[in-house]
């Protein structure tokens, strides 16, 4: 009897214990949905994609999908800014970051598209609705993502964690991060988009400016813009609003392993493997972090490939190891993208 009485009581307290974690779950879920403003995010991002998607397919050109992306970072920093009311100091100058970022890259973009007339990467998509769709979702994905740490910073919470008017150490660093990243990836497309812009380059790799210190100087301060956002945002996270580190880790990964450096390694390599100078210009320039070609010689072979990203996988000088790699693997990979990285799809300013 007595061991009934007990299983019974263990059974009750289980049972308590298992509501109790049901109701914290869903309490939790809500707070970070309705309070950090998640959903409308969300919902907003979506929309805007799906529309620009629409006028894309139906008037079968590609100049706004750039655009669109950069545009939507700005209006979900403006939009989660208004929403909350609060106007700390750090919400402002995150807003007007990323405002500055997303306006500038636009612009960019929609200036080289007009420019050079259609996107290459969508010769393959403008006929077909799925794979074109397929672009959008993705661009969908990666502005929701790596807006997150914008997202929680203008929560209405974020500005009662701390001090609202303080910029903590964290914010400092975060600021140099930002302004150095926005300065190389902005010198670094402007570089690149004149030297193209020349005759006498024509046929010829970018290691002008910028570019003979890094082989992707604009995916470097993409990557390290978004770092130091995050940076900032840290002041204010807690609990589940840590998945903000899901956007620069989002952003680095794309760029390093997806649609970013490697895409434009293998078409550089491919094109330029015979020539002895982009071999040298190859082995001798950092692919991403901006270092003189004359110390990045000098770094050994394996603490080029941990500390300065020279992956194997951005190797495709070798024809019999290339076609190894392509018999051996398959990857499904989404579209290049462009600056911005563009990362909206990662940026398409390669060497």
């Amino acid at each position: 009897m007595v061991d009934i009485l007990v299983v019974r009581i263990s059974g009750s307290v289980a049972l308590k214990n298992s509501v109790a974690a049901i109701f914290l779950f869903r309490n939790t879920i809500m707070w970070i949905l309705d309070e950090n403003n998640v959903v409308i995010s969300a919902v907003v991002t979506l929309a805007m994609q799906f529309i620009f998607f629409l006028v894309a397919f139906a008037c079968r050109f590609d100049k706004v999908t750039d655009f669109a992306g950069g545009v939507n970072f700005v209006i979900i920093a403006l939009l989660t800014f208004f929403l909350a009311q609060t106007y700390s100091v750090r919400q402002i100058v995150v807003t007007c970051f990323v405002c500055l970022w997303g306006i500038r890259l636009s612009g960019y973009l929609l200036y080289r598209i007009i420019k050079i007339g259609e996107d290459s990467r969508f010769d393959d998509k403008r006929n077909s609705c799925l794979k074109f769709a397929g672009f959008w979702t993705f661009q969908a994905i990666w502005v929701f993502t790596v807006s997150l740490p914008v997202i929680f910073i203008n929560a209405p919470s974020s500005s009662n964690k701390v001090d609202p008017d303080a910029f903590t150490p964290l914010d400092i660093v975060g600021t140099v991060f930002y302004t150095v990243g926005l300065l190389t990836e902005t010198f670094a497309d402007f570089q690149k988009f004149n030297f193209r812009d020349n005759p006498k380059n024509k046929g010829r790799w970018c290691d002008y400016g910028l570019w003979k210190w890094s082989r992707h100087p604009n995916y470097f301060g993409e990557i390290i813009i978004w770092w130091g956002l995050f940076l900032m945002s840290t002041n204010i996270l807690w609990y589940a609003q840590w998945a903000a580190v899901l956007g620069p880790i989002f952003i680095t990964l794309i760029l390093l392993f997806l649609s970013g450096i490697p895409l434009l390694e293998r078409k550089a390599d491919e094109r330029y493997r015979n020539n002895p100078d982009y071999r040298d210009y190859k082995m001798s320039t950092s692919p991403l972090i901006v270092i003189p070609p004359s110390c990045y010689k000098a770094i050994p072979s394996i603490v080029q490939c941990y500390c300065c990203c020279e992956f194997p996988l951005y190797n495709y000088l070798d024809k019999d190891t290339h076609q190894a790699l392509n018999e051996s693997t398959t990857i499904t990979i989404m579209p290049e993208s462009s600056d911005a990285t563009t990362g909206n799809k990662p940026p398409e300013n390669g060497v």
